[in-house]
């Protein structure tokens, strides 16, 4: 039985448009962010994908994306898991800094280094790496969301760059260094099938992922 996992990352935030580190910051979507959570909801319409379950974070930029896209496929009531095992990567001392003040003190190299490599957690005790943010989400991912997706389930997972790269890096199978180069663009639907022995069948994106930043 094959199963299907659309995975969203949520539409612009506010702190995304000022280039701010966000991390478990609660920041609202921008007008952009919301138009580009109502073309989500337009582009999987159009594919006649309809939901039996949707998981998303308990910060509201991924809640309220979300529920625009059940919104936009006609679901609006559809039973929706709210679970901080989604939520973004922590930024330690780096949350609510300007990314480009960021490099001005430490240096482009060492930003670039906490940004993007796989175990370097950004300063601060609460700072999380990619690995730190997968040692919660890949757990959340095989006992809650798996084998609704092995059942036949179509499942909606509306959450954040990290912990959907962490998501992409287990089922494109890529390794700790290529995950490093992967960006996923805000408001871009990737749609996944999978086989009953959790390989992935097919993958489409729904959309543009060079607009990442």
């Amino acid at each position: 039985m094959s199963g299907t996992l659309v995975l969203v990352r949520h539409g612009q935030s506010e702190w995304n448009l000022k280039n701010l580190f966000t991390g478990w910051r609660d920041p609202d979507l921008t007008a952009q962010g919301v138009e580009e959570a109502i073309e989500a909801g337009r582009v999987l319409k159009a594919e006649n994908l309809k939901f039996d379950i949707a998981f998303t974070s308990v910060l509201q930029r991924a809640e309220k994306t979300c529920q625009m896209i059940l919104d936009g496929v006609g679901q609006s009531d559809l039973e929706t898991i709210h679970d901080q095992a989604l939520n973004e990567r922590n930024y330690g001392d780096l949350a609510g800094l300007n990314k480009d003040d960021a490099r001005k003190k430490w240096g482009e190299d060492q930003v670039h280094i906490w940004r993007r490599s796989y175990d370097v957690p950004p300063p601060g005790k609460e700072g999380e790496s990619l690995r730190d943010t997968g040692a919660r989400v890949w757990p959340y991912y095989m006992q809650e969301i798996l084998p609704r997706v092995l059942r036949g389930e179509t499942v909606l997972v509306a959450a954040h760059g990290n912990s959907l790269r962490s998501l992409v890096m287990i089922l494109d199978r890529m390794s700790s260094n290529d995950i490093t180069k992967l960006n996923l663009a805000t408001g871009v639907p990737m749609v996944y099938q999978l086989n009953s022995d959790t390989s992935v069948k097919s993958k489409k994106v729904l959309g543009d992922m060079s607009k990442a930043h």
